[in-house]
């Protein structure tokens, strides 16, 4: 699916409105109806024919706990995810209370990673949302990081992935707020995992943190 609405501060920036626009301009007919809620049903299945293992992550220009996107098509995304043991699926969400009033509803395999979006302390509610989804390794993408996060409580948390703004008009990510999200994890035991400083060239700023790049991932990867 393509195609989202602004929910919260990390939306403010969003990279996947921005490319889906210069898509529709490009005449994409993926795009057609720019950056509206679109499915793509014909797509669903791709995973199938792909043989060899593979992370996927599933969408990354869209939310597919849209209110938008109906349970029959959130359902089928499972089904081929359940039926696809050979490729592990990364799903990340803003609408976590939508996956937590969803997830006895759905599947659940093991190959089957959910998670959800954490900018800053205002959204704390998702991770307390996604500790109630019984998915094999819950994770959090605090990226864009754009607020302190001290204090933060990673229970039943098995990943997390921060990263700094990047493109035209970026907010900035205060180094203390990466090195308190680093202790955390080291105090938690949580596997960390240093995405990109972010800004105008990210390509420049790079993805070190105190000199080195953390790369970590959760133990079922």
């Amino acid at each position: 699916m393509t195609g989202c609405t602004k929910i919260s501060s990390g939306c403010k920036n969003c990279y996947a409105e921005r490319l889906a626009l210069r898509l529709q301009a490009m005449g994409n007919h993926r795009y057609r109806r720019g950056f509206r809620v679109t499915l793509h049903e014909d797509v669903v299945d791709l995973p199938r024919t792909w043989k060899k293992s593979r992370r996927i992550f599933v969408n990354s220009m869209s939310d597919l706990f849209h209110p938008d996107v109906p349970l029959w098509f959130i359902r089928r995304v499972f089904k081929t995810m359940e039926e696809c043991p050979q490729h592990s699926f990364q799903v990340l969400t803003k609408r976590s209370d939508r996956v937590r009033k969803l997830a006895a509803k759905l599947p659940w395999p093991k190959n089957v990673w959910m998670g959800v979006s954490v900018e800053d302390s205002r959204v704390f509610d998702r991770i307390d949302d996604l500790r109630e989804v019984p998915a094999a390794i819950r994770f959090l993408s605090c990226e864009p990081l754009i607020g302190s996060l001290a204090g933060i409580d990673l229970r039943g948390i098995y990943w997390v992935i921060v990263g700094g703004e990047s493109g035209p008009h970026s907010r900035s990510m205060e180094i203390e707020w990466v090195r308190e999200f680093f202790r955390a994890c080291r105090q938690q035991k949580v596997p960390f995992f240093f995405k990109q400083w972010g800004g105008v060239r990210k390509d420049l700023t790079g993805r070190e943190l105190g000199g080195r790049t953390y790369d970590e991932m959760p133990k079922a990867a």
